[in-house]
């Protein structure tokens, strides 16, 4: 029978092509020492259109998750991620953040008691090697609290992906995104007014930045990233946000002119591979494929 995952992994795919964009942008338009201000910035307006669209308040227990989702995928990573951004390549940052394949995978197993596949591991051992040819390794000159923001970004957002399809079973992709990012929103604000003061003042260039981490970036990404946490095992996800660093790649060779030889290619391919035998769903002896939607985790369990 007829794996019928792959559309749902073209539509989360959306989600880290379009991260993968915004190192470029963060790096190159907005303004800098602003990390506060920027997560405020990116999450407040995409939230409010989200909630535009979904036309619904939290309600009972979602109150009190959407704010500790908020904070873990939107506050604290937004930030951290603003602070990677403007300290490192845009390459090496994506590298950084193209190992939440494994940790998503680890904490599904911790907080799911979900054990991952030994494809999805093989699959994603494939990619990082992919990832590890395609950016190369030149520690000379790596800034030490850049590393340190990339990795705590994502640890934070692998626990809260993690928890987001334990707690999401029956919510809408689209309310999830709209209540975490009004949630992250409120508590990074008055922070950001304490620590950083007024908000940085905005250019042209500055303000065309903002728009396209907040519209695409933000709320195109995360519904799509939501909507493949409620259709798809967490491990298939982050297999497929290994898409971030390949992104990063291709934007600089496009705009940055920066090379792509043989290394690049090898690279790429790898990847590419690894999301594919990470995201094959095992079958039965007879072809046929089975799975159950695991109500209490928000995945689909292949059994």
């Amino acid at each position: 029978m007829e794996d019928k995952r792959w559309p749902w992994i073209l539509v989360t795919a959306i989600a880290p092509v379009a991260w993968g964009s915004t190192y470029v942008v963060t790096r190159h338009l907005l303004p800098a020492d602003a990390p506060l201000w920027g997560g405020v910035l990116r999450a407040l307006p995409a939230g409010l259109l989200v909630l535009l669209l979904a036309r619904r308040l939290p309600r009972g227990s979602w109150w009190w998750r959407s704010i500790v989702l908020g904070v873990l995928n939107v506050g604290g990573f937004f930030v951290l991620v603003y602070i990677a951004g403007q300290r490192l390549p845009s390459s090496l940052a994506a590298t950084v953040m193209s190992t939440s394949a494994v940790s998503i995978m680890l904490f599904a197993w911790l907080l799911l008691r979900r054990r991952p596949r030994l494809a999805a591991l093989v699959g994603a051992a494939v990619g990082l090697v992919g990832v590890g040819i395609l950016l190369g390794f030149d520690p000379a000159g790596v800034d030490a609290w850049g590393v340190a923001a990339s990795l705590g970004a994502m640890v934070s957002s692998s626990i809260g992906f993690v928890l987001t399809a334990k707690w999401g079973a029956d919510v809408p992709a689209l309310h999830m995104t709209a209540w975490q990012l009004l949630a992250g929103s409120i508590v990074l604000l008055p922070v950001a007014i304490v620590v950083e003061g007024a908000p940085p003042a905005l250019t042209p260039s500055s303000l065309f930045g903002f728009a396209y981490v907040a519209v695409i970036g933000t709320a195109v990404a995360y519904v799509a990233w939501f909507t493949g946490l409620r259709r798809l095992p967490a491990e298939t996800v982050g297999i497929v946000g290994l898409l971030n660093p390949v992104t990063g790649v291709v934007l600089g060779v496009a705009l940055a002119g920066e090379a792509f030889g043989v290394a690049q290619v090898v690279g790429v391919a790898l990847v590419l591979a690894g999301i594919a035998a990470g995201a094959i769903a095992p079958r039965r002896r007879g072809g046929a494929v089975a799975t159950v939607t695991a109500v209490t985790t928000g995945t689909t369990a292949v059994v």
